[in-house]
């Protein structure tokens, strides 16, 4: 069992009160804080739409191409400002996105896309070789599959493909978007195995966004649970493991045993979360 004692090392990045407005008119994001430690594995939780993507984005300085901005509060990378930076300014600082849906080349090898992901770097052909037999030494799939075109290889090998080409920027920290989607419970606890691998071995931090709450808190330190655009539960992920708001909304249990969703007739919780 993985150890979830909350990591006490120092603050990487921190997000103060944000909010986000999508067209000038929509607001998504409404106050939304939190940390992400050195060497942590960081949890952002919720449902469809609840804005873990959009919290990633702002992040990343992503939301200008879907006509996002920030219109509050302020992102924070190791005590600077960063939100007002290009996404290539910061993955230089060290914070790189893994984008929801994988988004490798589709036709671009295995290696290629992996090979794009230093395209920052100069720091030499060398260490960029030995880092690209680090991901594959990880990642022994992507060994095999490295010739074969991106869009011909299965999902979980697109996802393994997009976060070893993370990798190959040499990333502090990594914002991680929905890497459960779409993919088999075992090659789920695959890719979450690694991510703790990584963690542990590499030392990188990652605030990783996820729908899959039961395995997200298995394998994280920390966890932010977002409803409607707000922060409305965090804490230890062990905590939040054995929390009965959280067992009963997200993790499908009450005191009585397995619901579903759907067979959750009272929400005093949830409204009592959001007052």
């Amino acid at each position: 069992m993985l150890d979830t004692t909350e990591t006490t090392t120092e603050t990487l990045l921190e997000v103060n009160n944000i909010e986000v407005i999508y067209n000038h008119v929509i607001l998504v994001l409404k106050g939304v804080s939190l940390k992400v430690p050195k060497g942590g594995i960081t949890a952002l939780l919720g449902g469809n739409g609840a804005g873990k993507t959009t919290t990633l984005k702002a992040i990343s300085n992503l939301l200008q191409s879907e006509r996002g901005e920030v219109t509050k509060g302020s992102i924070r990378y190791r005590g600077d400002r960063v939100q007002d930076l290009t996404p290539t300014d910061l993955v230089q600082r060290g914070v790189i996105q893994v984008m929801e849906g994988r988004h490798c080349f589709e036709h671009l090898t295995i290696e290629e896309n992996l090979m794009t992901g230093a395209y920052t770097r100069r720091d030499g052909s060398g260490a960029v070789s030995a880092d690209l037999e680090m991901v594959y030494n990880y990642f022994p799939r992507l060994r095999e599959r490295r010739k074969s075109q991106a869009g011909y290889t299965s999902g979980g090998e697109q996802q393994m493909c997009a976060i070893g080409r993370a990798l190959m920027s040499r990333p502090e920290t990594i914002l991680l978007d929905e890497p459960s989607m779409g993919l088999a419970p075992q090659l789920v606890e695959e890719i979450f195995g690694i991510v703790k691998d990584l963690n542990e071995r590499e030392g990188v931090s990652f605030l990783l966004a996820e729908q899959n709450t039961n395995v997200a808190l298995r394998f994280a330190h920390h966890g932010y649970i977002l409803e409607s655009g707000r922060v409305v539960m965090e804490g230890p992920a062990a905590e939040l493991r054995e929390n009965p708001d959280v067992k009963e909304f997200y993790l499908g249990m009450s005191d009585e045993g397995r619901k579903s969703f759907r067979d959750v007739r009272s929400y005093r919780r949830r409204k009592r979360w959001l007052a």
